[in-house]
């Protein structure tokens, strides 16, 4: 497959974007894999034509980041969390479920190329475990039976909403996006849940603020009701901290004056 002169205009683009071209390089990559569907050794050549650097360079940056794939990737990547605690809430049992179900090992694409099940490590969204991603968007509070109802919707071509974004897209429009070329649909969806927002709420309902940082010059608001409580015992704690620290530096250097004496 040879990239389009478009994309090749489009790599120069993302490049310029930066102090230094060289920092465009993960985003380039992601728009290999928008029209490659993976990261090809002609993208990789052309993107260290355009940094200017070695296509070792580049290649070792593909393949140290596993959002790079190296095999093509289908219209959906299904990500399961089975780190501890989505493991422990039974994204260990949705994955051996989708498995079975879509007939795939991790890591591997239906017949079909529509969907590419991969097992994933923390997405940071323990909050809502367990936890899958489709094309990076989150899936939450999912069980063996909903995540094959969410695949086959997939498969049928049904619209689907992720729980805290917009509606799915393909994965090769999700790399697009990725690369810096926005789709429109970043307002769609709440960009977060009620669970995400407890300590938000805990701190308007008790009039916490975060404290001043004191520093030559800064500014700030200062803490208020218990905040401000909170922060007195925690400056009263280093200041204690640090005396303690003195004294002990005083210490010894009396017990080394001593000794030289002697």
């Amino acid at each position: 497959m040879t990239l389009s002169q478009t994309t090749l205009d489009e790599m120069r683009e993302i490049a310029g974007r930066y102090p230094e071209a060289r920092s465009g390089l993960l985003p380039m990559l992601h728009l290999v894999q928008s029209t490659e569907g993976r990261v090809t050794p002609e993208g990789i050549e052309a993107c260290a034509e355009i940094l200017d650097i070695s296509a070792a360079e580049v290649s070792g940056v593909a393949t140290f980041y596993t959002m790079y794939k190296r095999r093509p990737v289908g219209d959906y990547h299904v990500g399961v969390c089975t780190n501890t605690l989505c493991a422990v809430m039974g994204g260990d049992q949705i994955f051996e479920r989708l498995k079975d179900h879509l007939d795939v090992g991790n890591d591997e694409t239906t017949e079909d190329g529509s969907i590419t099940l991969e097992h994933v490590e923390c997405n940071a969204a323990c909050d809502y475990a367990p936890v899958m991603m489709v094309n990076w968007e989150f899936m939450d509070n999912m069980t063996p039976e909903s995540a094959v109802s969410l695949v086959d919707d997939l498969r049928a071509g049904k619209e689907v909403t992720s729980t805290r974004g917009p509606r799915l897209c393909t994965w090769r429009e999700a790399e697009r996006v990725l690369a810096g070329f926005p789709d429109g649909r970043v307002d769609e969806g709440p960009g977060a849940g009620p669970a995400s927002l407890v300590g938000l709420q805990i701190a308007q309902e008790r009039g916490w603020s975060a404290p001043a940082v004191k520093a030559s010059g800064a500014t700030g608001t200062e803490p208020t009701g218990d905040g401000a409580q909170a922060a007195s015992r925690t400056d009263t704690s280093v200041e204690a901290e640090s005396a303690a620290v003195e004294a002990e530096s005083g210490s010894d250097e009396s017990a080394a004056e001593k000794k030289e004496a002697n």
